[in-house]
């Protein structure tokens, strides 16, 4: 009996013929042979820290590092990378290093080009809105947390008032 679905040849050419042929194409992605499947991009900036000393020593890297970690790494995943790089630059102890800094350093950890007083002052403005932020946050739970004090005792005050003056039969 012939199958009532119509497949292209396309379709034909990349549908497993057998559950080995399935378990095989699971088995053996085509895209991204970078890293382990399970590789965050945590663990990707894990394993920086351990090869690399600007990222170990938290050092203002050097611009276009992107570049230099992808010549040495040429497997990466581009994405995984840039996210890896977000966590690190975006990190308290980075921006507050970069506040001071002035010589950013290559993956070897040597010195490189010098850190700009605009880069010095963006990574001060950043840490002040994330303070901001945060305090802003602590504030408004602060204050929640007193009115639900306040409500639970108004709550408190009128069920004394209830049973003080309710009708007893």
């Amino acid at each position: 009996m012939k199958s009532m679905t119509s497949s292209t040849p396309d379709q034909q050419a990349t549908t497993p013929d057998t559950p080995a042929d399935a378990v095989a194409a699971v088995a053996t992605p085509a895209a991204a042979p970078a890293a382990p499947a399970g590789l965050s991009a945590r663990a990707l900036l894990k394993q920086f820290q351990e090869q690399f000393p600007p990222f170990r020593d938290c050092l203002p890297l050097a611009i276009g590092i992107d570049k230099q970690i992808l010549a040495r790494l040429p497997e990466l995943d581009r994405k995984l990378m840039r996210t890896a790089l977000g966590i690190h630059t975006g990190s308290l102890r980075y921006l507050r290093v970069m506040e001071k800094a002035k010589v950013r350093y290559d993956l070897d950890g040597a010195a490189g080009a010098e850190v700009t007083q605009t880069h010095r002052d963006h990574a001060t403005q950043v840490l002040q809105q994330r303070f901001k932020k945060e305090a802003d946050r602590k504030k408004a739970e602060r204050e929640a947390a007193a009115a639900e004090e306040a409500n639970r005792l108004r709550l408190e005050k009128l069920n004394q008032l209830t049973a003080k003056f309710s009708r007893k039969g």
